[in-house]
């Protein structure tokens, strides 16, 4: 194995860690904290519920996508 291979591999490890960490924060930053939960109204706990499981599919599809490549 040549040592441009090599250089090349690592390169590609890292360049694919920090996509995936680039990735998952900005999921979560779009996700936002929210509010406490004794702070909501009703209607407002489900809009959260409603949040988390499209970040969870968000996060999903992320997954896939990069198990694809």
């Amino acid at each position: 194995m040549s040592l441009e291979k090599l250089i090349q591999m690592v390169v590609n490890l890292v360049l694919k860690r920090l996509v995936n960490l680039g990735v998952t924060k900005g999921i979560d930053l779009v996700a936002g904290k929210g509010k406490p939960g004794a702070k909501m109204t009703p209607e407002e706990r489900d809009q959260a519920k409603g949040l988390r499981e499209t970040v969870k599919r968000a996060r999903q599809a992320a997954q896939i996508t990069r198990r694809l490549r």
